[in-house]
């Protein structure tokens, strides 16, 4: 029994474990494989709904005709991450309140995907914006996951951490395919899986994101701060900080933080 646990371990935790990782390690991984346990399952119902839609709109076609709107939908794709890359630069201030927002967008995504069903006439331009919207949602993900990783981190362990994160999502991802498949032999509501399975997605997708504890300030954590002290003449912590830093704001909005009456900084 050892040695199976030892087996599980050595694919799901950093070696050294708790030693080598931050406490805030495990609930974030917690979250976050129940966020891929959802989009897993969420990831068969719009690739069975695209499928059905591209088959219905394109149902008088050569399958060589299919297989371009397939391409030309992924190739926008493409094109929407490329463009949105530019912003690379900005995605380290506002970690989670990108983490969530490409979240968001990825349902937003998938929302769209899904309404290819009652639409098939206009899968082309619907799979299209979805797949951008979903490839953006995809580098901001993507862009964001290393200085999280990292902040879990103790000593030279990133590579490590990173491999055992993706290695926890991608199980989780199989499990919800595979529990997906079995409840889609069922043919439920499509509405309802999709309201039941998003709400999942963005719960796990909060929580994830609230139990990140960064060693850094940004202009939230900067506030929750400054607020605290000039109210109560105390500094939160580090952990107190981020969990009073709001998620629900607009990335790269630059307010003033006020000081007093007369004072602020830009």
């Amino acid at each position: 029994m050892q040695e199976i646990m030892a087996f599980v371990r050595s694919y799901v935790v950093p070696e050294g474990f708790p030693d080598s990782v931050t406490p805030s390690y495990v609930p974030y991984m917690t979250w976050r494989a129940l966020k891929h346990f959802f989009g897993g399952a969420m990831g068969v119902f719009t690739t069975r709904t695209l499928l059905s839609s591209v088959g219905v709109s394109q149902s008088k076609v050569t399958p060589g005709a299919i297989a371009i709107n397939w391409i030309l939908k992924d190739g926008a794709g493409r094109v929407g991450k490329m463009l949105f890359a530019r912003q690379g630069k900005k995605f380290d201030n506002d970690l989670k309140q990108l983490r969530f927002s490409s979240d968001l967008l990825l349902e937003i995504g998938a929302g769209i995907e899904l309404a290819t069903a009652a639409f098939p006439q206009f899968f082309l331009p619907m799979a299209c914006v979805a797949n951008v919207v979903k490839n953006v949602a995809a580098v901001t993900s993507t862009s964001t996951r290393t200085p999280i990783y990292k902040a879990y981190a103790r000593g030279e362990n990133i590579g490590d951490v990173t491999a055992k994160g993706e290695s926890v999502g991608n199980i989780a991802d199989l499990l919800g395919t595979g529990l997906s498949i079995f409840i889609t032999k069922r043919n439920p509501s499509l509405v309802t899986s999709f309201a039941l399975l998003s709400c999942g997605y963005l719960l796990s997708s909060y929580h994830e994101v609230r139990s990140v504890v960064l060693n850094t300030l940004n202009r939230a954590r900067f506030t929750v701060a400054v607020d605290s002290f000039i109210k109560t003449g105390y500094v939160p912590s580090l952990k107190e900080g981020n969990s009073q830093e709001t998620i629900f704001i607009h990335p790269w909005r630059h307010e003033p933080v006020s000081i007093g009456l007369h004072y602020g900084f830009f």
